[in-house]
């Protein structure tokens, strides 16, 4: 098939005295994240949301969209990423920095695309964006035939002008327009962040759950609230939306609920709709496959599931040997015992990046000795949760 071309300019380079100085995080375009390897080569973004991770990469008051390096090459390094499996490895693209569907940035989303769909590559590939959507850019997404793309719409609701400048109603159009024409893409309502007393009332619930029927699939999620986003807050003046920060989302118990609450009643196979809780899990459901994080192993992550893909899920999901899990987990300079349990994958010594390649070479959750995830917490922050392992299910 043709792919549908959009003129687009080409963003200027930025030269090793403007990159002098900055975080090393941000200069380096690959990186493991929770979801997959991690493509980020355009750096800089103009809308102004008061939780972005570009907090904690000290650039924020970047506003002007700029390229690290070309395309070709930022495709080139990822390729060659250790933790890079062909087929298997998801992929995300320009979802720390910037938005990938902003118009000077958008003419380099489609291309790194071309590039990994030339490849014959059939990994997953995440596309997270709140800006506009265009039936052309649909055209021009649903070309990439080999790619299992996602596009996950954020949109939160929020209308404080100073914690997200961004209309909602913005992102609600694109959802619409997307959804309207997939083809060989699907598409998922990103609903976050969401923040107890902010956009968890009634009628937020209620237009969240109308436009759920927009979407292949919906995940939620809560707050990353860090120390870098707790001092911006204060510094402008904006009213703060925990008494404390976390190295985890904020999800508080009783946000949860209401969700849930809202989005029954359904039938025995579907309950809850299409909602999830982790954004894998939409995104395989989205796709009719299992889930390549292994949140199988964690039941009380499932319990909102529909039937259907719970049971695609425990059919893909076999525990790994702890032989190879050890070795691998030894070469990648764990320390201390290698343990499997039925939920997931015990090790020490490892970074968050290792754990996830980890998380995702088996298909288990591997997790932190040191840093547990606690029951029905689902690897959220403490905070709003009155039991340390959860208040027990009626």
């Amino acid at each position: 098939m043709e792919i549908p071309t959009i003129a687009s300019r080409t963003l200027p380079l930025l030269t090793p005295d403007q990159t002098k100085g900055m975080n090393p995080e941000l200069t380096d375009p690959v990186a493991y994240r929770k979801s997959g390897i991690s493509l980020n080569h355009v750096i800089g973004c103009p809308l102004d949301c008061g939780y972005c991770v570009r907090h904690l990469f000290q650039n924020f008051e970047m506003k002007v969209p700029r390229a690290l390096m070309s395309d070709e090459e930022a495709v080139a390094r990822l390729l060659r990423h250790p933790f890079f499996r062909p087929h298997a490895t998801p992929i995300q693209l320009f979802n720390r920095a910037t938005d990938p569907m902003l118009p000077a940035v958008k003419g380099h989303t489609f291309n790194v695309l071309r590039l990994l769909n030339e490849q014959g590559l059939t990994n997953h590939v995440l596309i997270i964006t709140r800006w506009r959507v265009t039936p052309e850019d649909c055209a021009v997404l649903n070309s990439f035939t080999n790619l299992r793309l996602t596009i996950l719409v954020t949109h939160s609701g929020i209308d404080h002008p100073q914690i997200e400048p961004v209309d909602s109603s913005i992102a609600a159009t694109s959802l619409r327009t997307l959804y309207e024409h997939a083809e060989h893409y699907r598409t998922v309502l990103y609903w976050r962040p969401i923040v107890h007393g902010l956009n968890d009332t009634d009628e937020h619930l209620s237009r969240a759950r109308d436009l759920s029927r927009y979407a292949h699939a919906t995940v939620f999620t809560g707050l990353f609230f860090k120390d870098e986003i707790a001092a911006y807050y204060e510094a402008h003046g904006l009213p703060m939306p925990y008494d404390d920060t976390a190295r985890r989302k904020i999800t508080p118990e009783i946000a949860e609920q209401r969700i849930l609450d809202a989005f029954r009643p359904g039938n025995s196979k579907t309950p809850y709709g299409h909602l999830f809780r982790k954004t894998s899990c939409g995104v395989a459901f989205a796709h009719q496959e299992a889930d390549y994080n292994g949140h199988y192993g964690i039941q009380e992550v499932c319990s909102i599931c529909p039937l259907a893909q719970i049971t695609l899920c425990k059919a893909a999901w076999v525990r790994p040997d702890l032989a190879e899990v050890t070795r691998h987990a030894r070469a990648l300079g764990a320390t201390g015992p290698v343990e499997i349990d039925e939920r997931a994958i015990i090790v020490e010594g490892l970074d968050g990046p290792t754990r996830n390649y980890l998380q995702q070479v088996f298909g288990f959750q591997c997790h932190d000795r040191n840093n547990p995830h606690l029951y029905r917490q689902h690897g959220r922050a403490p905070i709003g949760w009155e039991a340390e392992n959860g208040t027990p299910t009626p």
